[in-house]
């Protein structure tokens, strides 16, 4: 490979890292906004024009502030874990499907699901590190609900898997031509999307940062720059999230417009669901994984198996 190529795929990494940085801090303007016209208020409107600034300024005020460190923490644990959780959350971004300048993965939805693997330890670590029980109680809540909604997801991405064949998320664009895989896998594709709130510890299923009985979870040790890595690591997991729903189920990555309108609509549907459904109750979260979505997900792909073995 010429040196000008390679070049241009660290340019094409950076812009797409820029890019991600932005759409986050626009997403989490967007929920302020539609939590707050949901709860019948207005959301952020003083920064800027309606409030377009606000996330921006949030960003720079969490940076400058200064770092508490807690004294019986162990250190370099502490403080990494939000590092390494954030630079996870941008290398699975990578997996996006161009045909041009970029990586391009034949394995890649096996990458996809090492990153999210390793980002259970992350948080583990991070509620470990802090020595601090609220943390390690929500760090170990939050790793049991992972793995056990990482399963599921395996699955349910395995029926999509057994009908293209191929771990290249090019090739759902090339199959999904003629009809999207929502309208023959409407049951997986619900499963998933709940499965997605669930890996990404969004409503009804935050339970590693409940509020009412845990004080906000494995995070609550952190302050300033490693509170604002760990937040931007949800959010752009979150966008991930939606960006691989679109391509799975809702006819595959196609530079156009209407392309970005599915993606924000299933990243806004994140944000409805936070603010309408309340919490779940842990037991019933497990119980939803392992005796609802397991069995689904295991009988569609024995369905789909078959379904490819005859036609």
């Amino acid at each position: 490979m010429m040196l000008i190529d390679l070049v241009m795929i660290l340019v094409g990494v950076l812009i797409l890292i820029l890019g991600i940085m932005i759409g986050v801090g626009f997403l989490v303007l967007l929920e302020r906004k539609v939590l707050g016209y949901i709860q019948i208020r207005k959301g952020p409107n003083k920064v800027g024009f309606i409030g377009i600034l606000q996330p921006f300024s949030d960003v720079i005020k969490l940076f400058t502030k200064e770092t508490t460190y807690p004294n019986y923490s162990n250190y370099y644990c502490y403080y990494f874990s939000p590092v390494v959780s954030f630079v996870l959350s941008l290398f699975v971004w990578m997996l996006i499907p161009y045909y041009f300048n970029m990586i391009s993965f034949n394995l890649g939805i096996l990458f996809f699901l090492c990153c999210t693997s390793m980002g259970v330890y992350t948080v583990m670590i991070a509620g470990w590190s802090s020595n601090s029980n609220y943390s390690l109680l929500g760090g170990l809540r939050a790793v049991a609900q992972t793995i056990s909604y990482e399963v599921s997801m395996s699955l349910i991405l395995m029926s999509s898997i057994v009908m293209i064949m191929d771990f290249n998320l090019i090739m759902f664009y090339f199959y999904q031509k003629l009809i999207w895989m929502l309208f023959f896998m409407i049951p997986l594709s619900l499963s998933w999307i709940s499965s997605m709130l669930a890996e990404t510890n969004r409503t009804p299923f935050d339970f590693a940062e409940g509020e009412s009985e845990l004080v906000s979870g494995f995070n609550v040790e952190y302050s300033a720059g490693g509170f604002a890595l760990i937040f931007l690591a949800e959010y752009s997991s979150i966008l991930f999230m939606s960006l691989l729903f679109v391509i799975l189920y809702m006819g595959g990555y196609i530079l156009s417009f209407i392309f970005y309108l599915k993606l924000g609509f299933i990243s806004f549907l994140f944000i409805w669901v936070r603010g309408t459904l309340p919490r779940y109750r842990y037991d019933k979260l497990m119980y939803l994984a392992w005796k609802s979505y397991l069995p689904i997900s295991l009988n569609f792909l024995m369905f789909f198996l078959g379904f490819k073995f005859f036609f």
